[in-house]
């Protein structure tokens, strides 16, 4: 069975792209050289051996002479610079008209109209910001009054953040169940691409937000991906961390959450050595007859995006690489003949630069098999060239706009 392991470190973007400006962002904004360079050098010796170092001056990563990995750059051809767009590119699906973003918050019609679906008598906040920042702001006051707290930032996102001691986790989620039917009502003017529920909890050090407990509702990707493709075969798509509600299991027969990266890239090490319980994680659209004829195995690390690049904290970002990094020799040795890995980002974050939002940015590309050597695969048009050598690697029917890295 050909296998095919895609795992996104979010947010690890890699030099602006040229019309960044358009997005508010610098042409300097480049998340993994400003990094490293904040950090006086990374120390990522696995990544430099699969040729990391070959994509760009990377301080502390140099070039490696005989790379492990293919490698190169992608730029995105859809119109944004978030996480659902980044995944639907990288499999197969340009996105030509953006999500709505709110600049100045939500009109004052949508506020009303959730407050009646809801019940919940009135808001906090209704701005951008930072997720950490509004609840430090807002936390003691929500507690008063047990307003949810709704917030955006340059995303399109309706975030609704509650105190779990003071909104059960249920209650949350149903008013995020809420806020997806209004504004899926209110399409054609509000096309919002995600309404997350960001839970967080009372600590000694503070508020603190609970990541395993967030949950994002977003709009079903609007035309077949290279997802669907291998499910319509007869394949398998297992989806680890937040891959199941990026699609909203579409394309998905298998899912599982994770409340770090550490647990999922452990998670992608067992699924690879077929040491999971699939019976336990399979979707509600599951067609899996036990004996798939290729698979799928996605993967997005979250924290160095909600963790750090939202958070400005450059320091924590290349920890979190480091921590990517110790578990790469684990996954390239549990990889067979015909296993295929790709490395990759769904956009940028960069922490060095003004503001907390996603910068608009190319993406590395790192791809391994045990028996194909390592060149270079330049800078790639789009995010979809993924799709498209997958389509190859598991001999799919799927034809999107990408170009394969891979021969036939």
């Amino acid at each position: 069975m050909k296998r095919a392991i895609i795992v996104v470190v979010d947010a690890l973007g890699i030099g602006a792209l040229p019309d960044a400006p358009e997005y508010n962002d610098l042409m300097e904004c480049n998340t993994l050289c400003n990094v490293a360079k904040y950090n006086k050098g990374l120390d990522l010796p696995n990544f430099q051996k699969l040729g990391l170092g070959n994509i760009d001056n990377i301080e502390g990563v140099p070039p490696a002479n005989k790379p492990l990995a293919s490698y190169g750059k992608m730029m995105e051809l859809s119109k944004g610079k978030d996480t659902t767009t980044g995944h639907w590119e990288i499999a197969g699906l340009i996105l030509e008209d953006p999500f709505k973003t709110y600049p100045e918050g939500f009109p004052q019609e949508i506020i009303d109209e959730f407050i009646k679906r809801t019940g919940c008598k009135g808001i906090l906040a209704n701005k951008p910001a930072s997720g950490t920042a509004i609840i430090d702001e807002l936390g003691e006051k929500h507690a008063q009054t047990k307003y949810p707290i709704i917030y955006t930032s340059a995303d399109s996102v309706f975030q609704i953040a509650c105190n779990v001691d003071v909104i059960p986790l249920r209650t949350l989620y149903k008013w995020c169940e809420t806020a997806r039917e209004l504004f899926n009502e209110k399409a054609k003017e509000h096309n919002v691409n995600r309404i997350i529920a960001r839970p967080f909890e009372s600590t000694e050090q503070g508020f603190q937000r609970i990541s395993a407990d967030r949950k994002d509702y977003s709009v079903p990707p609007h035309k077949p991906t290279v997802l669907d493709s291998i499910i319509e075969k007869g394949g398998r798509v297992l989806g680890i961390g937040k891959i199941e509600d990026i699609y909203l299991q579409k394309g998905i027969s298998h899912a599982v959450h994770t409340g770090s990266n550490k647990e999922g890239i452990e998670l992608t090490i067992k699924a690879v050595k077929s040491e999971l319980n699939l019976d336990e994680l399979k979707t509600e659209s599951a067609q899996d007859n036990g004996n798939p004829c290729c698979e799928l195995i996605f993967t997005n690390l979250v924290d160095t995006d909600m963790l750090y690049g939202h958070r400005n904290d450059a320091v924590g970002f290349a920890n979190s690489l480091k921590e990517i990094d110790s578990y790469l020799p684990e996954l390239m040795d549990s990889m067979q003949k015909d296993d295929l890995l790709i490395i990759t980002a769904d956009h940028g974050c960069d922490p060095t630069t003004p503001g907390t939002d996603h910068t608009r940015e190319q993406v590395p590309l790192l791809v391994y098999n045990p028996e194909l050597n390592g060149n270079d695969l330049e800078t790639r048009k789009s995010f979809a060239d993924i799709a498209a050598s997958l389509s190859i690697w598991l001999d799919l029917s799927f034809n999107g706009v990408g170009s394969s890295f891979l021969s036939k």
